[in-house]
């Protein structure tokens, strides 16, 4: 099974922590150059000089902030053109804040809209005429088992992940024939800063303690426990491979069980 990435260049969205660290440190270990995007440049240094350097990478980042989409992308846009390469295109970025749906105002679905799809396309476009170039591409969105599984208290969140979700199956289609493929991960409850704060979140509006509410939630879970986030990473790094060439258009659970459909 072919997980080489030697010398493919993959530019993964926030990455200095959680999820978005996991993947950048998963496809260095496998071989890839990586170019980290977030906007704490302070961060991105740091996790710049954690990535595997044995095979010779040179790794790199782009400072940048996903709440303004056109921002973020002219300078990803100044970056390519020096750049001149990249095979593998990881969007993620931090979810919206929980919520009843009933409660939720119209300025949190645009913001969360700007900032998860119009980010993605944006980032997308501007990377796909490298990708069918080199007649290889991955891109690889980070969403939430909600595409499948509408999750409770996460109106903005459900509405916007299942749009997201849609987009990414549409350019799958559209991209197939250029050898790019188009995947969505769907993390479950995963051990970052974004379940602490669903947490405290839920803690606070019932009254039950952190813990009592962890132990709740990791009993809905078959596998009894939150996931790592170097095991959603490993999925994203697997759709990232040419071993994953035929795998076109699909959501990938990465919830130990949870999702109660097919």
């Amino acid at each position: 099974m072919d997980l080489n990435l030697k010398n493919k260049h993959a530019l993964v969205c926030g990455s200095t922590q959680g999820i978005g660290k996991a993947v950048a440190v998963e496809l260095a270990q496998l071989g890839a150059n990586v170019t980290l995007v977030a906007r704490n440049e302070q961060k991105l240094q740091q996790v710049v000089t954690e990535l595997d350097t044995q095979q010779g990478q040179k790794h790199d980042y782009i400072v940048a902030d996903f709440t303004n989409p056109y921002e973020l992308n002219i300078s990803v846009q100044a970056y390519l053109k020096a750049q001149q390469e990249v095979h593998i295109l990881v969007n993620n970025t931090g979810g919206p804040p929980g919520g009843p749906i009933t409660e939720a105002i119209s300025d949190e679905f645009v913001a969360a809209f700007n900032q998860h799809l119009i980010a993605n396309h944006l980032l997308a476009k501007a990377v796909i005429p490298y990708m069918k170039e080199a007649k290889y591409g991955r891109i690889i969105n980070i969403i939430s088992t909600s595409v499948k599984q509408p999750l409770n208290g996460l109106g903005v969140s459900n509405t916007i992940r299942g749009a997201v979700a849609s987009w990414a199956k549409t350019m799958a289609n559209e991209l197939g024939p250029h050898g790019i493929t188009v995947n969505n991960v769907l993390p479950g409850s995963t051990n970052t800063g974004r379940i602490t704060s669903l947490i405290e979140s839920k803690a606070s509006k019932t009254g039950k303690s952190q813990e009592e509410v962890r132990q709740e939630m990791e009993a809905e879970i078959p596998a009894r426990r939150f996931a790592e986030p170097e095991e959603v990473a490993a999925a994203a790094a697997f759709l990232a491979t040419p071993a994953a060439a035929y795998i076109n258009g699909i959501n990938v659970p990465v919830d130990g069980g949870r999702t109660g459909c097919l």
